[in-house]
C-alpha cells in the first residue's frame, strides 16, 4: 500500500511541475487533462501527508519519552495515545481512498420510477418517491429536470423519468436501484386495512456520446401530441417524442418540453443511459455473476427497502438498518441510510482488496 502511495505522491509532484510549465499552459487540452488528474490524486496525497506527519510526530514523542524529564514524559505519553489513534484512523481512510473508483461516481443521474404491484396505491407511492428524491436533490443543491411523467387521475405516478444534475449525484444515489415496498392504509380503503404495494427505482448515470455506440439508423422516431394538464402546446402540436431502439426493443418517451427538438434531445439522453446500463449489467454478470447479496447489484427485482406508515419506520434490508423517522425520510432526509450503504459497500471492497 505504501509503495502505491509513494508512487501517487511522486506522480502528483510531477504533474504539479507540468501544469506550471508555460508550454503546457499554452496547450489548454493537455493542461486541463493534467489538472483533472491532479484533482483525482489530491485527496490521497493530502491524506498521506497527514499520515506521514503523524508518524513523524509519534517518533518525536517517543524520543521525548526516553530523553525528557518527568513532566515531558507525561506529555509525551498523552500525545502518543492521540497520535496512535490518528495514525490508525488515517491508515483506514487511506485504504478507502485507494479502493478502485467507480468511473460513474461524479456523473449526473437519470432516475426512473415505475409503479409496481398495487394499482392506484402503487402509483401514489410512486409520486411519494418522486417527491422524496426531488427533496433530496434540493438538500444537496442539485438541479432536477423532469423528462417524462405518466400520471393517474388521483395524482399518482405510473412512470416518471427525472434528470438530476450535480457533482457526485451518482455516487450518492446509485444504491437506490431496486424495488421499494410500502405498507399503509390506502386513501381508497374504507375499512382501514393495511395494504402492501411497490414501486421500482432505476438509477442510471448520464453518459457522453463517446461512451455509447448508438447507430441512429437503429432508432425509430415517432412524434405525437403531448398530453397533460393543459397549457400552451399541450394537445395542439406534435411536440412529444417516442424513440424505439429496434435491436433491444427499448422505448423512451419525452413530452416535457414544448419543443419537439428539445424533447428528442432529452429522449436520446435517456436512451443512451439505458443502453449503457444494459452493457454495464452484462459486464458485471460476466465478471461476477448475479451477486445479489452485494449492495448496489442493480437487480431491479430485489426488494431493497420497506416504508411502513403505521409504525412510522423505514427499513433497508441490505444493511439491516431501520429508522423510525419515516416523515423526514420521505421529505428527503436520506443521508443516514445512504451513508450506511456506502460504508457497507466500502467494507466489502476492502475485504476483497
Amino acid at each position: 500500500m505504501f509503495d502505491k502511495l509513494d508512487f501517487i505522491t511522486e506522480k502528483y509532484d510531477e504533474l504539479s511541475r507540468k501544469v506550471s510549465d508555460p508550454d503546457v499552459i499554452n496547450n489548454q487540452p493537455e493542461w486541463q487533462k493534467y489538472i483533472k488528474e491532479m484533482g483525482e490524486m489530491e485527496p490521497v496525497v493530502k491524506k498521506y501527508t497527514e499520515y506521514k506527519k503523524a508518524k513523524g510526530d509519534l517518533a518525536e514523542a517517543k524520543e521525548m519519552l526516553e530523553d525528557g524529564d518527568e513532566e515531558m514524559r507525561e506529555l509525551a505519553k498523552m500525545e502518543m495515545g492521540d497520535l496512535e489513534e490518528t495514525i490508525a484512523r488515517t491508515e483506514d481512510e487511506l485504504k478507502v481512498l485507494l479502493l478502485p473508483k467507480d468511473p460513474n461516481d461524479e456523473k449526473n443521474v437519470i432516475l426512473e420510477i415505475r409503479a409496481g404491484t398495487g394499482g392506484e396505491e402503487a402509483a401514489l407511492f410512486g409520486a411519494d418517491l418522486l417527491r422524496m428524491y426531488t427533496r433530496y436533490a434540493e438538500r444537496n443543491r442539485w438541479k432536477t429536470e423532469l423528462m417524462d411523467m405518466s400520471e393517474t387521475g388521483m395524482g399518482g405516478v405510473k412512470e416518471a423519468v427525472m434528470l438530476i444534475k450535480g457533482k457526485g449525484a451518482y455516487s450518492r444515489l446509485k444504491f437506490e436501484s431496486g424495488a421499494h415496498r410500502v405498507q399503509r392504509v390506502p386513501e381508497t380503503e374504507s375499512s382501514g386495512r393495511v395494504h402492501t404495494s411497490a414501486a421500482t427505482v432505476a438509477v442510471l448515470p448520464e453518459v457522453d456520446d463517446v461512451e455509447v455506440d448508438l447507430d441512429p439508423n437503429d432508432v425509430r422516431v415517432d412524434v405525437y401530441r403531448a398530453s397533460g394538464n393543459g397549457g400552451q402546446c399541450v394537445n395542439t402540436t406534435d411536440s412529444a417524442v417516442r424513440l424505439t431502439h429496434e435491436p433491444t426493443g427499448l422505448v423512451v418517451t419525452c413530452q416535457d418540453e414544448k419543443s419537439q427538438i428539445k424533447n428528442k434531445d432529452k429522449a436520446f439522453k435517456v436512451l443512451k443511459a439505458r443502453l449503457y446500463d444494459l452493457e454495464m449489467q452484462k459486464q458485471q454478470e460476466e465478471i461476477a455473476g448475479q451477486r445479489k447479496s452485494q449492495v448496489g447489484s442493480g437487480d431491479r427485482s430485489e426488494r431493497i427497502r420497506t416504508y411502513n406508515f403505521p409504525q412510522g419506520r423505514v427499513s433497508d434490508h441490505r444493511i439491516g438498518l431501520t429508522l423510525y423517522k419515516l416523515d423526514t425520510f420521505l421529505d428527503g432526509d436520506l443521508d443516514e441510510i445512504i451513508d450506511g450503504l456506502i460504508t457497507d459497500d466500502q467494507a466489502r471492497k476492502m475485504a476483497e482488496f
